[in-house]
C-alpha cells in the first residue's frame, strides 16, 4: 500500500516501515498518525512478513508530536486536549507493537524524542546509529511522559535513573544510551543499514510463533508476579511445543544443522 507520510518495502521477510516527513524531523501529525497505525497491519497481517523494521528519513528517528500542527492553539493561550490526542494517535500504536506476534526492531537513525523515544521503546528491540540521541523531552515543555515512555524507562533504567532522565530531560548519545541499556546495538552511520538489514533478516528467519509466544510472555512478566509467570510461561510453553517449528529445531538439534523455521 501506499501511505502519504510513512514509506514501505518488503523482502526477505522483513517489512520496512519508515517515518517520511523528514522536513519535520519526522513528528507526528495526525496523517502520520494513521498511516503507522495503517502501515503496521500491513505488515502484522502479511504471511510474508516475519520481522518489522521501524525507522526514520533524513536525520531523525522522530521528535514526537508536531507542536506547530496545534499552534493557533497555543498561541491563543487555551488549554490543549492531549489526553485526547494521546487516546487517539500514540497509545494505539505502543499497544499494536507490544501485542503484534512479529518482532518489531526499532532502528534509531538520528534523534527521537517525546512520542517518538516512546515508540522506539515500545518496539522489542533497539539498534541505534552512533549519531542517534535520545530525549525525553516532556519535561522541557512542561508535560509528563506519555507513549509508554514512564513504563519503559523504569524497567530498563530503574527508578532512580529514569527519575534523572525524566526530570531533567538532558540528551543522551548513542553510547551513553548503550551504556544504560537504551538500546541493544550501536553501528557507525555509514554501515546503519546494513548491520539492521542482517538483524533484521535473522529474526526473519527464526520461529515466529515460539517469538511472538516470547513477547506475550515477557509483556505479562513485567507487572506480574512470579506465581503468575510461571503460571503463564507454562500455559505458552504448552503451545509452542505443538509447533513445527519446535520439531524442526529439535530435529536440527539432533542432526548437528542449523534449523530451516517457517514461522509455523
Amino acid at each position: 500500500m501506499q501511505y502519504a507520510t510513512v514509506k514501505t518495502e518488503s523482502g526477505n521477510g522483513v517489512f520496512w516501515v519508515t517515518l517520511n516527513r523528514p522536513d519535520k524531523l519526522n513528528a507526528f501529525n495526525e496523517q502520520m498518525g494513521n498511516d503507522l497505525m495503517e502501515a503496521l497491519k500491513e505488515g502484522e497481517k502479511s504471511s510474508e512478513v516475519r520481522c518489522i523494521v521501524l525507522t526514520g528519513e533524513g536525520r531523525a528517528f522522530s521528535v514526537g508530536e508536531d507542536l506547530s500542527a496545534n499552534r493557533a492553539t497555543y498561541d491563543s493561550g487555551k488549554p490543549m486536549l492531549l489526553g485526547e490526542v494521546i487516546k487517539r494517535k500514540y497509545n494505539p500504536i505502543v499497544g499494536k507493537i507490544r501485542r503484534m506476534e512479529k518482532p518489531v526492531l526499532a532502528a534509531v537513525n538520528g534523534v527521537t524524542a517525546g512520542a517518538g523515544l516512546g515508540l522506539a521503546l515500545a518496539c522489542d528491540l533497539r539498534a541505534a546509529s552512533d549519531k542517534a540521541t535520545f530525549h525525553e523531552a516532556f519535561i522541557k515543555v512542561g508535560l509528563a511522559p506519555d507513549s509508554g515512555t514512564s513504563f519503559w524507562l523504569t524497567r530498563i533504567l530503574g527508578l532512580g535513573k529514569a527519575m534523572e532522565v525524566g526530570l531533567l530531560g538532558e540528551p543522551i548519545d548513542a553510547p551513553r544510551a548503550m551504556n544504560l541499556g537504551l538500546v541493544n546495538w550501536v553501528f557507525p552511520e555509514n554501515e546503519f543499514r546494513m548491520q539492521v538489514t542482517k538483524l533484521a533478516e535473522r529474526l526473519a528467519k527464526g520461529p515466529t510463533k515460539a517469538m511472538g509466544l516470547t513477547k506475550r510472555a515477557m509483556n505479562r512478566a513485567v507487572v506480574v508476579d512470579m506465581d503468575s509467570a510461571l503460571e503463564y510461561e507454562m500455559y505458552l510453553q504448552d503451545i509452542a511445543g505443538r509447533t513445527r517449528d519446535h520439531v524442526e529445531g529439535v530435529r536440527a538439534f539432533f542432526d548437528k544443522r542449523e534449523p530451516e523455521f517457517t514461522g509455523q
